[in-house]
């Protein structure tokens, strides 16, 4: 999945990764369509071979992504698309034809942070705060050959110092096992120090010194796409479908999903429990004064079962709020004690003074 706001070059960055065209059919909107924009999903799909390997990708863009005046529910889309996603891998991996799974969840989020801001915004707070616990985000700024290289530098320490202070939480490298040769641990080392990645996108190719080459032609020279000085374009690549794929694909699996599949069960659970005691209720109701001799020993096992769960929950409840009401008379108490502290020591510096006044006299 690819967030940004129009402008970002987000387009142009997939099409330099994936050496394709996915949008020649995109039609650009005029300013009056973009007034009462909203976020929309475009999916593409595309064959990529990758050391012999050939992979199916699913780009998911979403064009109108901050566009509106209003942009207050702008992730609500991305986080619908995700959760959808994942509701229907539920479904198919609770069927049973589990071997032939289609896999369509988000195993990845390439967020686009524009190069001229000083760190993230509040929209882009906002929308990584509800995407952060759903999905693999990726932070990458825009158009970085915008910016020198001191720029890329602040740029990224201010977005860094963001994410840490507002507990974010970005797709995390794993750590490289020890047995690993000293190659790959170099790169990897690499990889993590470019986070967020600077990137530069461009499907034109140029001739620079007898070479051909993807970038950008400037008055004061050419930005080479694939080169490292220029941008971190081939590290977010290697990254993408060579070095980390699987892991984005196991995190997902193994922390994305898994969450999201405990809090399905849980709800399948509570409502099981409310449809029982509603049952229970209702039999009672219309039993009257037979209701323990016209149910069955199963049924009576079930409804002896929700009436100790709902004993312990009480009195789970109840110890909860024993030990908060403690917790609060004891920092009442301690607030009291510090207050009469700060009394007793605002008196004995006043009567310090007086007797230390007093010595002078004397001596005097």
């Amino acid at each position: 999945m690819v967030l940004g706001e129009t402008g970002l070059g987000k387009s142009t960055l997939i099409n330099s990764l994936f050496l394709g065209d996915l949008y020649k059919d995109r039609r650009i909107p005029d300013a009056a369509e973009r007034v009462a924009k909203t976020t929309s999903i475009e999916k593409k799909t595309m064959d990529i071979e990758e050391r012999g390997v050939r992979l199916r990708l699913t780009i998911v863009d979403t064009p109108g992504f901050g566009d509106a005046v209003n942009c207050e529910d702008t992730w609500k889309a991305c986080s619908a698309y995700i959760d959808e996603q994942f509701r229907q891998y539920f479904t198919d991996e609770s069927g049973l034809n589990r071997k032939n799974i289609q896999d369509n969840r988000v195993h990845c989020c390439l967020y686009f942070i524009p190069p001229y801001g000083h760190g993230l915004r509040q929209i882009d707070l906002e929308v990584l705060r509800r995407l952060h616990r759903k999905v693999n985000v990726v932070p990458v700024i825009a158009k970085a050959d915008t910016l020198t290289t001191h720029e890329v530098k602040k740029l990224k320490e201010r977005i860094l110092a963001d994410i840490e202070e507002h507990e974010i939480q970005i797709y995390q490298f794993p750590d490289c096992d020890s047995d690993e040769d000293e190659e790959f641990k170099q790169q990897d080392k690499e990889l993590k120090a470019c986070i967020p990645f600077a990137v530069v996108g461009s499907s034109t190719v140029l001739e620079v010194a007898g070479r051909k080459v993807r970038g950008r032609q400037y008055p004061w020279g050419v930005v080479e796409v694939e080169n490292p000085k220029h941008s971190d374009f081939v590290k977010l690549r290697t990254m993408l479908i060579s070095t980390h794929m699987q892991d984005l694909k196991d995190v997902t699996q193994d922390v994305h999903y898994e969450n999201f599949r405990a809090q399905c069960i849980s709800q399948i659970s509570q409502q099981a429990i409310r449809e029982r005691r509603y049952l229970r209720i209702k039999l009672k109701r219309d039993s009257g004064p037979h209701f323990e001799n016209s149910i069955s020993d199963t049924d009576r096992l079930l409804l002896q079962k929700d009436e100790e769960e709902e004993t312990a929950k009480y009195f789970a409840m109840r110890e909860i709020n024993t030990t908060l009401k403690d917790q609060r008379d004891g920092a009442f108490r301690l607030r009291k004690r510090f207050e009469q502290n700060e009394e007793t020591n605002r008196w004995l510096k006043i009567n310090f003074m007086k007797m230390r006044k007093g010595c002078y006299r004397v001596l005097g």
